[in-house]
């Protein structure tokens, strides 16, 4: 006989079973009421949050566009402050060369003076004097030393405010370039859209980084290079104008001292050539004096050869009558009257030696006066010639370098003509 076979386990009630289909019905119409709750609200966070972020996507951009022209505007000034500063920079620049050029110029005219001192150190006894000519040189060589020392410090102060320049310059350029970029990355956000092929998403794109500006910390800085660089422009151009005044007075100070140098030179010259015209009229007249004491000394020396001869006759008469016999050694008038003789002649002989003698002294005292005058004159011509090389020498201040030639050179030739004995004599002296 077969038996039923039963499935081990609980057996549930018929109750138990309703309870499970009511509860099951129930459970669905409450998660479909959640659901369609869930659904609901999630139509409206979709509306709303869709239009927030479509308006949050048009402020942004309108944000955008806003900061971009306040960027553009500011590196627009940048710009224009940049080419200000750009041609300050060209200006001191050229300021700067004209002084370089100016103090370069000093150094002929400092040469020239040198050179003419060193010249006139060649001057001889009693020419080798402090005149004005040579305060006039020293002067000279201070006001040029003056004038470099002024120019130098003008081109000092130009280049430490070419620096300062460079400087602005280079913060206003980065400045500019920062914004000219910033303009760039921000148009590429500005021209962003949902639909770009190169959008993704970021690991912490709102992170903050470190050098992370404000807005006033970001206008301040560019404020800043701003005002520092137009402070800089208005600095260089007080200082271009103190250069070109101190250049144009540099000028004025050396040429008047070359006006007076000159005029001092001249002025010698001319002592020089009424010394030198004296000399030759003492010398002139010295040798006259010679030429008449050398033939009154000739003649004294005629004379005295005469008296010698009268004074032999006279001699040999009175020696003859010592031989007269007896009585007639008579001391007469005859013998009295050669006595005379004798004492006169010799006495006569004694005053022409005595001339003559003084005649001697006094024509070796021409002599040496006339060697004294005639080493005088070589002096006052070595001396004429020394600041006649000088004052040729300053053609160079005032003739341009491919027209100046030297009339003489180092070694006291004359070019391009030939000297006469005299000339040569009074070169060799110098």
């Amino acid at each position: 006989m077969a038996t039923l076979s039963l499935k081990p386990g609980s057996r549930f009630t018929v109750t138990d079973w309703h309870t499970n289909a009511a509860l099951i019905s129930t459970n669905a119409e409450r998660q479909r009421l959640s659901s369609h709750q869930i659904r609901q609200e999630a139509r409206a966070l979709r509306n709303e949050t869709s239009n927030q972020t479509k308006w949050d996507e048009q402020d942004n951009s309108t944000r955008f566009a806003e900061r971009i022209d306040e960027v553009e505007k500011w590196r627009q000034v940048l710009d224009k402050c940049l080419s200000e500063v750009d041609a300050e920079i060209n200006a001191l620049t050229q300021i700067k060369d004209e002084a370089e050029q100016a103090l370069q110029a000093k150094n002929v005219p400092l040469d020239v003076a040198i050179e003419c001192l060193t010249h006139r150190e060649s001057r001889r006894e009693i020419d080798l004097v402090k005149d004005p000519v040579e305060d006039e040189l020293h002067k000279e060589v201070e006001v040029i030393e003056g004038v470099r020392r002024a120019l130098q410090q003008k081109i000092s102060e130009a280049f430490e405010q070419l620096c300062l320049l460079q400087e602005a310059r280079h913060q206003l350029n980065f400045d500019q370039r920062s914004k000219t970029e910033t303009v760039e990355i921000d148009q590429t956000c500005l021209s962003l859209t949902r639909n770009s092929p190169n959008i993704s998403l970021k690991v912490d794109p709102a992170r903050v980084l470190n050098g992370t500006t404000t807005p006033q910390e970001w206008e301040q800085f560019s404020r800043y290079s701003k005002e520092r660089a137009e402070a800089e422009v208005r600095t260089s151009g007080r200082l271009r104008e103190s250069i070109s005044l101190t250049i144009a007075q540099t000028n004025n100070e050396c040429e008047a001292q070359r006006v007076a140098l000159e005029f001092a030179f001249r002025k010698r010259i001319h002592e020089f050539e009424r010394a030198l015209a004296e000399l030759n009229w003492q010398e002139k007249n010295t040798k006259e004096e010679i030429e008449e004491m050398e033939g009154d000394i000739r003649h004294l020396d005629e004379d005295l050869r005469e008296k010698k001869g009268s004074l032999k006759l006279a001699h040999t008469r009175l020696e003859t009558r010592l031989h007269r016999p007896n009585v007639e050694l008579c001391r007469d008038q005859v013998q009295y009257g050669l006595t005379d003789e004798v004492h006169q002649i010799e006495g006569t002989i004694a005053a022409l030696n005595e001339k003559l003698a003084q005649s001697q002294n006094a024509l070796d005292a021409l002599y040496k006066h006339l060697a004294r005058i005639e080493v005088d004159t070589k002096w006052k011509q070595n001396s004429l010639n020394l600041d006649n090389r000088c004052l040729d020498t300053r053609r160079k201040l005032t003739l341009p370098p491919e027209k100046y030639v030297a009339t003489s050179d180092m070694f006291n030739r004359t070019a391009n003509r030939n000297l006469s004995p005299l000339k040569n004599q009074q070169l060799e002296i110098a």
